[in-house]
């Protein structure tokens, strides 16, 4: 009991009234003795009174407070000893000292004390080892349990979460999922059959949707002639993702029988208990799927994190004269709204980049608009070093490439700003002008990825295409004959598709060809392409000394490296992948080396067997199915390469790739 209750400060107050009344009495016998007789005898009745009432109450309080105490003390013990709550006290060599029975009973020991912490559960090393984390979730048994740790104490709370957890498993597993199945190809494949032979592929197509959704319990609905809905929960999702959707392989395989080849591609928005967002998720999850050249699923959550799965095939060209026409005439309408074109490729511009942003520059003057370039002239690889010193000898050409420091000084709120051959805002050459940039142009042929430029007036992006210089020179086809292609633009543009194509030998279709063809007829010189593209004897060598170091991680998957401690170009990363792309029994090429500042580089090829687009996007990078690349900033050429044989055994064997 607190000495404060023990020193009765309530009697002080009673002990100065009775001084007070005796002195009142005293004044008062002076008057009258016999009224001073009177009030003291009914002073002291009510002092005694008032005596006696504090001493019961004070008596009172203290048997309360006595019984008070022993009753906690009471629920103390039975809380250590018989509520379910583990408690651990260890030692500093983390032997436990003692545990209450409701912990021993849990762990079905005989006696705790004296075993050692971590040999119960090496959960607890974490724990005690974290300079900030002081508490976490561990299993013992079949029990989950949520830990506290007292460091100063030494103690260890244990409440038993078991129901908890499985109560969010099943929340979680039963949370709504919305996808958007797509078929690809429908319209080009039905547009030229028959009444019958169309319901017959309809038919099929729907047997085998309804099928795959019977299966899984997924409930589908035909919402149009080439698109599917369907809503099942993250537990059905789980399974799908664990067979890697194996829908779009059945899909695939059973309508290639019959000469149709369709494909399917799916966008699916989960993570979210709103049906709007789900939703909204689903159809951006397709976007993205299509802009990746389709024949996959994307699966987007509300965090913006996207997993992909399939693409195992090339994409089929799907894209028509008519598009081509259109995107012409609505980016002929932007850069007349405009009073000056701005164009800019990505960092260190290859020939694509050049070639492209030549011919979009030269759009501009078709319509009579001044059109620039801009180029970072410390920063373009040595492969365009031929080109832009054939474009510095025609001065009208070279006075449209501009630095992006001249660039931001003149563009106006008025401007246009034309992306070329990326869609990525950390690959573009300055981001300033994106950020500075209200109306903005891409024109790419890179398969979509997560990161993406954003309040975009026009986008023309196709997969499909060799280069961006095809598609360039696509839409220059369909504007104004006020200008025509000189020589030198048309070699830089037909250079572009060369080197992207590996002269017409890789992702190249009919409408490459005629684009080639169009160029040519407007003066492109063949044998200046040759000559711009001629390489010197030590880049051959170089080539040559990073083939030897090849080795087979798997079946027809070659690896090779440069030297550490040296720097190599991008280009002759990827060059050296190439021509491991033509070697025996070789079906995928990695080449890593160092990139200088930039970290390690790898540049990844194959012949479609394998998708490199998926391996290189694990390791933070894209490009498309044959034809990939990343960097790994801070990391050493040996360390890239223990990342990379660990992407590329998870892949084969089914892991999932984000």
């Amino acid at each position: 009991m607190s000495a404060f209750f023990r020193k009765r400060k309530l009697r002080y107050p009673l002990i100065a009234l009775l001084l007070l009344g005796l002195t009142a009495a005293i004044l008062i016998s002076r008057w009258s003795e016999w009224v001073a007789g009177l009030f003291v005898l009914l002073f002291a009745i009510g002092f005694a009174a008032a005596w006696m009432i504090e001493k019961k109450t004070y008596e009172a309080t203290e048997q309360h407070i006595e019984m008070l105490s022993y009753r906690m003390k009471k629920v103390g013990e039975e809380a250590l000893l018989e509520m379910p709550i583990g408690i651990l006290l260890v030692n500093e060599d983390f032997d436990i000292e003692w545990a209450n029975p409701y912990m021993t009973s849990a762990l079905e020991y005989d006696t705790l004390i004296g075993e050692s912490l971590f040999s119960i559960s090496d959960d607890f090393q974490a724990l005690v080892t974290s300079n900030e984390a002081r508490e976490t979730t561990i299993t013992l048994g079949d029990r989950k349990y949520r830990v506290y740790y007292k460091v100063n104490d030494r103690l260890f709370y244990l409440f038993d979460i078991t129901e908890q957890v499985e109560i969010e498993t099943l929340y979680y597993a039963d949370r709504t999922v919305i996808g958007i199945l797509f078929i690809d190809n429908y319209d080009e494949l039905a547009q030229g059959m028959d009444d019958q032979t169309r319901s017959n592929l309809n038919s099929l197509v729907t047997s085998l949707i309804n099928q795959w959704a019977e299966n899984h319990g997924i409930f589908v609905k035909r919402i149009s002639s080439d698109r599917f809905m369907a809503v099942f929960n993250e537990s059905i999702l789980k399974e799908l993702e664990k067979s890697k959707f194996a829908i779009l392989d059945d899909i695939r395989e059973v309508t290639s029988k019959d000469n149709l080849a369709l494909t399917l591609s799916i966008g699916v928005g989960a993570g979210s208990a709103a049906l709007v967002e789900l939703g909204s998720m689903a159809q951006s999850s397709l976007d993205l799927v299509l802009g990746r050249g389709g024949d996959q699923v994307a699966i987007k959550h509300p965090s913006g994190k996207v997993k992909f799965y399939g693409g195992k095939t090339n994409p089929v060209e799907k894209r028509t004269r008519v598009r081509a026409r259109v995107i012409s005439h609505a980016l002929r309408d932007l850069i007349q709204e405009s009073d000056q074109v701005f164009v800019m490729g990505h960092k260190m511009p290859d020939m694509d980049a050049i070639g492209a942003a030549v011919g979009v520059a030269k759009m501009a003057a078709m319509n009579k608009v001044k059109g620039s370039i801009v180029l970072d002239f410390d920063e373009y690889d040595r492969s365009v070093m031929r080109l832009m010193n054939e474009i510095e000898e025609d001065a009208d050409l070279f006075n449209q490439f501009i630095t992006p420091e001249e660039a931001l000084a003149t563009m106006t709120d008025n401007s246009l700003l034309v992306i070329v051959d990326t869609h990525k805002p950390s690959m573009v050459i300055d981001e300033r002008l994106l950020q500075r940039m209200e109306r903005v142009v891409i024109i790419d042929h890179h398969r979509r990825g997560e990161e993406f430029i954003t309040n975009t007036m026009l986008v023309y992006m196709e997969p499909y295409a060799s280069s961006t210089a095809e598609l360039v020179t696509e839409l220059i086809e369909y504007q104004p004959k006020h200008e025509k292609l000189s020589m030198l633009e048309a070699t830089a543009m037909l250079a572009g598709i060369i080197v992207d194509t590996k002269s017409f030998t890789l992702r190249t279709g009919a409408r490459t060809f005629e684009a080639a063809s169009y160029l040519r007829a407007n003066g492109a010189d063949t044998v200046l392409v040759q000559r711009l593209l001629k390489e010197d004897l030590d880049t051959y060598l170089e080539r040559a000394k990073i083939v030897q170091t090849v080795e087979f991680v798997a079946d027809g998957i070659a690896i090779a490296k440069g030297e550490p401690g040296k720097t190599y170009s991008p280009v002759l990363i990827a060059q050296t992948a190439d021509i491991l792309l033509t070697m025996k029994d070789v079906n995928a090429s990695f080449v890593i080396a160092e990139r200088g500042e930039n970290g390690v580089g790898i540049s990844a090829r194959s012949l479609g067997e394998v998708n490199v687009q998926l391996v290189m996007e694990n390791l933070g990078g894209g490009g498309h199915l044959t034809n990939a690349a990343t960097q790994i900033p801070d990391a050493t050429v040996e360390e890239a390469v223990e990342l990379l044989k660990n992407v590329i055994e998870e892949h084969y064997e089914g892991g999932q790739t984000e």
